[in-house]
């Protein structure tokens, strides 16, 4: 029986110095990171700037998504494309392909992990970025934060399109909606996801054909919902930028130690073997 309880014993005593140590790497993979500063031509940097352009030009020019949203409406019949088996079929798709994408991320990481049970590495950490960022992106920042507290109506839900409600501009704060409201779109985070999952997942030789396709897949998404009259145009692009930003920084943190880092920990390693 005492051997029993020394054995595991032994084994939480192991699993808590796992966790340190998995805590110092990433602190230490942060800090440099960090250290090594942020280049201008960086994702995360074009990221944010996209983010910071587009959220000026929707609050300085709002009249754009009215104008836009315009398009696919009729008086009298509504957003008539709302309705198109086609559109709506293309719809549907999105769940069955997200769910490919999950399922195959997933085993990567389970793959990964039979390699090497104390840390992924390779394909499979690039796999658990993308779940985190959809998990962060899609779940928490859009559909948690923005969807449930920025209050915009929808387009089909305002008066200029046949509803009762006020239109607002992007970012504007408001009452109109109470819960799962336009801005941003849901739908448009998961679509600029699928985008990622395609740049991070498949081999270069490759990405140069699956790219486009998933490029054009996930703009007809997006697309779709503004058809549909469920969206703005601002919801979509914003949603892109702001779930593109998400996994840049990620890619950042994680995956994509810039080479300044890795000189600031050469120089240090050299130094104190010096010394």
């Amino acid at each position: 029986m005492t051997d029993v309880t020394a054995i595991g014993e032994r084994g939480r005593r192991a699993r808590r110095l796992f966790n340190i140590h998995a805590l110092r790497r990433s602190a230490t993979r942060l800090r440099l990171s960090l250290a090594s500063g942020v280049r201008a031509d960086e994702p995360v940097t074009v990221a944010f700037v996209t983010v910071v352009v587009l959220s000026l030009y929707f609050a300085l020019l709002p009249g754009v998504d009215m104008a836009v949203s315009a398009l696919f409406y009729s008086p009298g019949a509504g957003f008539i494309l709302a309705d198109n088996p086609v559109l709506k079929g293309l719809r549907k798709s999105s769940t069955w392909v997200l769910g490919l994408m999950l399922l195959g991320l997933s085993g990567e990481i389970i793959l990964a992990l039979r390699r090497n049970p104390r840390r992924l590495t390779g394909w499979g950490r690039r796999a658990a970025v993308l779940l985190i960022g959809l998990v962060i992106a899609s779940g928490f920042l859009v559909n948690g934060v923005l969807k449930s507290m920025w209050g915009r109506a929808r387009p089909i839900q305002i008066e200029a399109f046949g509803g009762d409600a006020d239109f607002t501009r992007a970012w504007q704060v408001s009452d109109n909606c109470l819960s799962n409201c336009s801005f941003v779109s849901g739908e448009g985070s998961s679509a600029a996801w699928m985008v990622a999952v395609v740049v991070l997942m498949v081999p270069a030789p490759w990405r140069r054909w699956a790219l486009p396709a998933v490029i054009t897949y996930a703009a007809a998404l997006s697309l779709n919902r503004i058809a549909f009259g469920g969206h703005f145009l601002s919801d979509v692009l914003l949603s892109w930028a702001l779930t593109g930003l998400v996994i840049a920084a990620l890619h950042r943190l994680a995956l994509a130690c810039p080479r300044a880092a890795r000189q600031i920990r050469r120089a240090r390693r050299r130094s104190s073997t010096a010394a």
